[in-house]
């Protein structure tokens, strides 16, 4: 029994260092796309003035990213941003200039990269929260992570508004 206390918790130990890990990795994409907003924004503003409430939307959803404390919270506030985002870039398709304009076009590829990795990183954190979960939860692992107060992970999920396609009118 004292074999499979100590094998247990050392796979429980290695599974939340994987967790951590693989947040981490989320958490350097979405400081490039925090740090990448800001001149997104600036450009924007020079072609689209009357878009104020969007512009706003986005600064206010970047600030409640600068904001979060805890991976919960990160996970909102992110999810609010990439909201945001995606409203404004469905907006830009109505300034042609704008989308002629050499900086906004390596602006929005930078961010579409980014947002590539981040989906590639969210899943793979997903993955390892799943496995990480399930081993805090069967039998008779449940037991070894309940007296070493090992506790559930939460999932980066999609909000409501990403699972949804925006509609592009021109």
């Amino acid at each position: 029994m004292c074999i499979y206390t100590i094998v247990t918790y050392n796979k429980l130990v290695k599974l939340r260092a994987r967790v951590k890990n693989s947040w981490a990795q989320i958490d350097v994409q979405l400081k490039k796309r925090f740090d990448l907003i800001p001149n997104l924004v600036e450009t924007v503003k020079g072609y689209a003035k009357h878009e104020n409430e969007v512009l706003t939307e986005v600064t206010k959803a970047r600030a409640s990213v600068g904001g979060a404390q805890t991976t919960a919270e990160k996970i909102d506030a992110n999810n609010q941003l990439s909201g945001a985002l995606s409203r404004l870039l469905v907006v830009m398709e109505q300034y042609p200039e704008l989308k002629a304009n050499t900086n906004f076009l390596d602006l929005q590829n930078q961010l579409k990269e980014i947002e590539n990795k981040i989906a590639f990183s969210r899943q793979f954190y997903n993955d390892t929260v799943m496995m990480y979960n399930q081993k805090t939860e069967m039998f008779p692992s449940a037991i070894i992570a309940k007296i070493f107060k090992f506790k559930a992970e939460v999932y980066f999920e999609a909000i409501e508004q990403e699972k949804i396609a925006p509609k592009v009118q021109f």
